[in-house]
């Protein structure tokens, strides 16, 4: 592996100035708007395919300053002011085609009160009140009391994505998340015991890692994510365009993962685990990749995110020396 770049400091707060120094502009929004809605299929606990929601919602910058987050391009520097959340989610599913699930993804914490006000949680409920599960995305650090509180305001199961992002030992801690795998693992426990779901993201080749580790230490951090109960995982390929990414890039401590080997790490994945495991597919008509067979490769993690099962592999003579 290596080693860590002088440019990349050693301590939190330098670490957090370094990464924020790296970024380029947010983008413009509207506290009244979600930034992204839309709807897709996703495969349940019971293998049934039902349209679920994603409500991409526009609130203040999460407190953390993870290496390779791009989210905060698509937040506020302040908070939003009580009732914005409710209008955002009024003007999304207006629009929306109808759903079985929901997603309020926020580039952070919903649970992060300077992001979510707690005094919407009870109208952001109401409006919930058609959706079988309902999935919002919380660091650990801020799992608690306040998930039972919104729980117990909800018609449908209530389900939390943590990002586990990798339990290697070394790179975990250089990603500035400030999170251990035992933090997740309390927090896991936590939810477990309170009738709350859980889903885990699982980085693909995260900084620092090599392409040929790649592929153990994600099933190797799938393994633990479901030790720790969760009924779901996403695997994500890292992707640059934060900043931060393109400065490890220059001085070779970062490359996103070869399609091949997200391709392996969900082959891997399916076959050895018994809960469900997707692939995020976010933008990946952009990817980089082999002309002659990068739309069918994609297309394949497609067929396997919707089956849970492993397609058969693609043949291309074009790249075959090169995977």
């Amino acid at each position: 592996m290596p080693s860590l770049p002088s440019v990349y400091p050693e301590g939190a707060g330098a670490r957090d100035a370094w990464i924020v120094a790296r970024r380029g502009e947010r983008n413009s929004l509207d506290s009244r708007r979600p930034y992204a809605f839309f709807v897709e299929d996703e495969r349940t606990g019971s293998g049934e395919i039902v349209p679920t929601a994603t409500v991409l919602l526009t609130n203040r910058e999460c407190p953390w300053r993870c290496l390779m987050c791009d989210l905060w391009r698509n937040t506020l520097t302040e908070s939003v002011p009580a009732g914005a959340i409710p209008q955002q989610i009024d003007f999304a599913l207006k629009r929306l085609p109808a759903a079985r699930q929901i997603k309020l993804y926020n580039s952070g914490s919903f649970f992060d009160s300077r992001a979510i006000p707690p005094q919407d949680h009870a109208a952001i409920a109401q409006r919930l009140r058609a959706f079988a599960r309902v999935l919002v995305e919380c660091h650990p650090a801020l799992v608690g009391d306040a998930c039972l509180r919104f729980r117990d305001l909800l018609h449908g199961r209530l389900e939390v994505a943590m990002g586990l992002e990798t339990i290697h030992p070394e790179i975990l801690p250089r990603l500035n998340k400030r999170m251990t795998p035992d933090m997740f693992a309390s927090a896991a426990r936590f939810l477990r015991g309170n009738g709350i779901d859980l889903r885990a993201f699982i980085l693909v080749k995260p900084p620092f890692m090599r392409e040929e580790d790649a592929v153990e230490w994600a099933a190797r951090s799938l393994a633990f994510a479901f030790e720790c109960g969760a009924t779901a995982a996403t695997l994500l390929p890292t992707r640059g365009g934060n900043g931060a990414l393109e400065t490890l890039a220059a001085s070779g401590d970062f490359a996103p993962p070869a399609l091949r080997t997200l391709e392996r790490a969900a082959e891997q994945a399916v076959a050895s685990n018994r809960e469900r495991v997707f692939v995020d597919l976010w933008d990946a008509e952009s990817w980089p990749g082999c002309a002659m067979c990068r739309d069918s490769r994609i297309a394949r993690l497609r067929t396997l995110n919707l089956t849970g099962t492993v397609p058969a592999a693609v043949a291309c003579d074009a790249c075959t020396e090169r995977e």
